[in-house]
């Protein structure tokens, strides 16, 4: 059930669907902060920055529903029932989640359950993290010398192994982006070798992109579960696949230090 903007005014309960992006809170919309300044609670998930929360308006009342890796504060069906909850007290909820909610972020099965209880609600885009990420760590994901299309793709292990398509992801001149990939990087790397890729095919694993404590790794497929353990990254990282990857010495423009000596 699609809202129109006068619903913040009209007193029935709505949920706002808003995308954070990666983490930097210029990267949001100009709609996600005037959601967040006018809200009267915020169900937010664990990659959302805390710079982002700075724009929630003070009265709001802020719900952490987070997920980790094998640590979950509420289990989906749970958030569900909590967004359909407070929409029926006739509150105005911002569903806030990292990157864009529509992206890997189960942001369709919330509206689902929405939908199905009669919820108004809207979707607000976010940057996600492929787009936001590959900017910041100067990483072009398309390019007409080294990819003509971009995979993204879920990196999460079950029973200690990746259920990919590893046909689909070492063909030529393509970019993989692999969200959630870190726990299960030795393995990708080595699925992807096993079935063609070269163990020279670039890759990079950045740390907490667009913030400033980003860090970036780049390496081959044959040596970054090494590296990625040497430089002791932790999550969120977003994993690179590509020849594009060649280009980040060259175009890397965001410097944390620098950055922060500016804000």
């Amino acid at each position: 059930m699609k809202t129109d903007n006068t619903t913040l005014l009209s007193g029935a309960g709505c949920v706002y669907l808003v995308g954070a992006g990666p983490g930097d809170p210029e990267l949001l919309t100009l709609r996600a902060v005037r959601l967040l300044q006018r809200t009267d609670v915020v169900v937010y998930d664990h990659l959302v920055s805390s710079a982002v929360l700075d724009f929630v308006s003070p009265t709001a009342e802020r719900i952490y529903a987070g997920k980790r890796r094998n640590e979950h504060t509420m289990r989906q069906e749970e958030i569900n029932a909590l967004l359909v909850k407070l929409a029926r007290e006739g509150r105005q909820v911002v569903r806030l989640k990292g990157g864009d909610p529509f992206i890997f972020g189960r942001g369709g099965e919330e509206l689902q359950a929405l939908a199905a209880h009669g919820i108004a609600f809207e979707v607000v885009p976010g940057v996600t993290a492929a787009s936001g990420v590959s900017s910041y760590a100067g990483i072009p994901l398309t390019h007409r010398d080294y990819a003509q299309s971009c995979l993204f793709v879920t990196g999460h292990l079950k029973d200690g192994t990746a259920d990919l398509d590893w046909p689909s992801l070492v063909r030529p001149r393509q970019t993989v982006v692999i969200y959630m990939g870190l726990g299960g990087l030795p393995e990708i790397c080595r699925q992807m070798m096993q079935h063609g890729a070269a163990p020279t095919l670039p890759i990079a694993v950045i740390q907490d992109g667009t913030i400033t404590t980003q860090k970036v790794v780049t390496g081959t497929l044959a040596d970054m579960p090494e590296l990625v353990a040497e430089q002791g990254l932790k999550s969120p990282c977003l994993t690179i696949i590509g020849e594009v990857v060649r280009l980040h010495e060259t175009l890397a423009w965001f410097h944390p230090s620098i950055a922060l000596t500016i804000a």
